[in-house]
């Protein structure tokens, strides 16, 4: 059996859920760490790893450098450390940390020396206040590699859907629908699914507009833009169907009538599976676990994250679910595998 390589987690702001869930995500994950199967390389601040893992529990992480051999669970320091980030507070060395830690992820994935990068949530307003101006983790891959074009794929079990806008304002959607955009997304997403060891994927695409426009009533983007550019995919040889309404293309997603879904939104595609991913403790009216991945298509390198952000409220608390960075490295690992193998 070829030895995998290392999966970098990137810890995100160190002041944020970052540092716990990574603890507890490796101590879930020891018995294949021990067997060889997995290797992860923990990437962010010495300091906030040590009080997590006093916290929660589990044992050290060794500290390694970015040269020679590296054990099956290691840790590499992102930068230098400022003053001490404490949980729940916003610093710029928070922001800065976290910014380094996905830079040296993706100079080593850019050298070969791992298989694909996990990322834990950074903060937008810390990132921003050190300097880096990014909207998040996306924007920054982009730019770090060099490319353009990068298309968010969300998963939660069943649950797959790219997105042909994101995060941009709702009345600057319909002019960034474009054919070209929208076959971008279509392939990536099908590349994508095939990858996952998907053999035909059947793809549908979300309407733009209430009942797919209604024959014209409610506008004319999907008759004259979307459902073109399908019939070309299909004429193509991709497995599409669309465009579906929005109202119940994710229940026939979810009932398994499609392997994804082409959301034309960021909240079109995101509520579903957020509302599926959450889990709420209806004693409390509180969510008290997550599960979800967000997936970057289109890098030089492969990039997974968790479907949820930093957590401040709750941050040095120890009740943090790891689930959400499971499923994140157990995606990483098949993405990764098959490009090694393809």
């Amino acid at each position: 059996m070829t030895t995998p390589r290392h999966l970098a987690i990137t810890m995100g702001d160190p002041a944020g859920i970052g540092p716990e869930i990574i603890v507890k995500a490796c101590t879930a994950l020891a018995p294949r760490i021990a067997e060889g199967a997995l290797r992860l390389l923990v990437i962010g601040s010495g300091p906030a790893l040590e009080r997590a893992r006093a916290l929660v529990g589990g044992t050290p992480i060794p500290e390694v450098t970015e040269d020679g051999d590296w054990p099956a669970l290691a840790f590499l320091q992102a930068g230098p450390e400022g003053a001490p980030i404490l949980p729940g507070v916003l610093t710029e060395d928070g922001g800065r940390l976290a910014y380094l830690a996905v830079e040296r992820g993706v100079r080593l994935a850019q050298a070969g020396r791992i298989g694909a990068i996990v990322t834990a949530p950074l903060n937008k307003e810390a990132l921003n206040k050190a300097g880096y101006h990014y909207a998040g983790h996306t924007e920054m891959l982009a730019e770090l590699t060099g490319m353009k074009g990068s298309v968010m794929l969300l998963a939660h079990g069943n649950m797959r859907v790219s997105h042909v806008t994101t995060h941009c304002a709702l009345e600057d959607v319909p002019k960034r629908v474009t054919p070209q955009r929208i076959r971008l997304v279509l392939d990536l997403t099908h590349q994508a699914l095939r990858d996952l060891g998907i053999e035909r994927p059947h793809i549908a695409v979300a309407a733009l507009n209430p009942h797919a426009g209604e024959g014209g009533l409610f506008g004319r983007q999907d008759i004259d833009v979307v459902a073109p550019t399908i019939a070309k995919a299909v004429a193509d040889g991709m497995h599409v169907t669309g465009p579906v309404p929005g109202d119940t293309v994710f229940v026939k997603l979810r009932a398994g009538q499609f392997d994804a879904v082409v959301a034309m939104y960021h909240d079109q595609g995101h509520i579903p599976v957020k509302l599926l991913g959450f889990h709420v403790d209806p004693a409390t009216g509180k969510w008290d676990a997550l599960s979800g991945v967000n997936i970057t298509l289109g890098l030089p390198v492969i990039r997974t994250s968790v479907d949820h952000g930093t957590a401040f409220d709750i941050a040095g608390r120890g009740i943090a679910s790891e689930r959400s960075l499971i499923e994140a490295i157990e995606y990483a690992e098949a993405l990764a595998a098959h490009r090694t193998t393809a």
